[in-house]
């Protein structure tokens, strides 16, 4: 399914639960496998009730008929972080960055409220603009969906887009986040600072938490990775600072390339050094690439 098949449909509730039925049909077995339980405590069985849970070898032992209680337990808590800063809006004709990034984060969540597991978003540009609890009902699924939706409505970028700081937003997670967590990175990873070693000292410090991080790095390849613009003069406005500039995007199409090239393979090394999950996502391609990704990983600390 491609964003651009989509994208007339406004009610994002509706586009999420299609994103990821569609997902499960493609897949030989379904990944709902329900909760685990944890035992709570013995209590006396009643006559009538079902046998299901009695614990014979308590029985064996005392004479006595006692049933199994259990808590329902969460498999898994999962932090969706997505980056709103003005970068992340581009291009501009479709916002197709923010809109596919917007879907795929409801999708998990739904994935993830369908095998109640916990799970909480938090987005940020400049600092974090909100931030939900950790939870795994339905009605937090919802309340996740109203603070997505407005985004998903948005027709164009905001008159006042945002710087982007990664670092910041992600060391206060790893101050707030439960240990043992999934944490999800929707972003495209341009930060304003020319030293990004404060964005790995982040990552590091959500790593020493016990936390797996998955960083879905997201571009539009056509533009952003090909440089496919008309050869012509072109006005280019740089979506944080405003800043424009007119020129011909074949006279440095080279030099932009090599750029381009250079930080996405700095970009997977770093990731590559302290062990975190990378994942270069075309925002022009279906949703697979990021739902499947995503639920090996959550498999896999199942």
């Amino acid at each position: 399914m491609l964003l651009e098949d989509i994208q007339q449909y406004q009610n994002l509730e509706l586009l999420a639960k299609q994103v990821v039925e569609g997902f499960i049909t493609g897949m030989h077995r379904s990944p709902f496998h329900g909760f685990s339980v944890e035992f709570a405590e013995h209590r006396p069985y009643n006559p009538g009730e079902s046998t299901r849970n009695i614990d014979w070898k308590l029985y064996a032992r005392t004479d006595r008929i006692y049933t199994k209680r259990f808590e329902e337990e969460t498999n898994l808590r999962c932090r969706i972080v997505l980056d709103l800063s003005g970068s992340m809006f581009f291009p501009e004709a479709n916002l197709s960055k923010i809109k596919f990034s917007v879907l795929a984060a409801a999708s998990i969540c739904h994935l993830l409220q369908k095998q109640r597991d916990a799970f909480g978003l938090t987005t940020f540009s400049d600092c974090i603009k909100q931030q939900t609890p950790t939870r795994s009902s339905r009605a937090h699924l919802q309340e996740i969906l109203n603070t997505l939706q407005p985004i998903w409505d948005l027709k164009k970028a905001p008159a006042q887009s945002e710087d982007t700081r990664i670092a910041n937003s992600l060391e206060q997670i790893a101050l707030t986040q439960h240990r043992r967590s999934l944490i999800v990175v929707f972003s495209d990873m341009f930060e304003n600072q020319a030293d990004d070693s404060h964005i790995w000292q982040a990552i590091q410090h959500l790593k020493h938490g016990k936390n797996e991080v998955i960083i879905f790095h997201i571009q539009h390849a056509p533009q952003e990775l090909q440089f496919d613009f008309d050869n012509r003069p072109t006005r280019f406005i740089d979506t944080e600072s405003g800043d424009q500039i007119l020129l011909n995007p074949a006279e440095i199409k080279t030099a932009y390339l090599q750029q381009i090239t250079e930080m996405d393979k700095k970009i997977k090394n770093q990731c590559l050094q302290y062990n975190v999950d990378f994942y270069p996502i075309d925002a022009s391609k279906d949703f697979g690439q990021v739902l499947l990704p995503f639920y090996l990983k959550r498999m896999k600390m199942a």
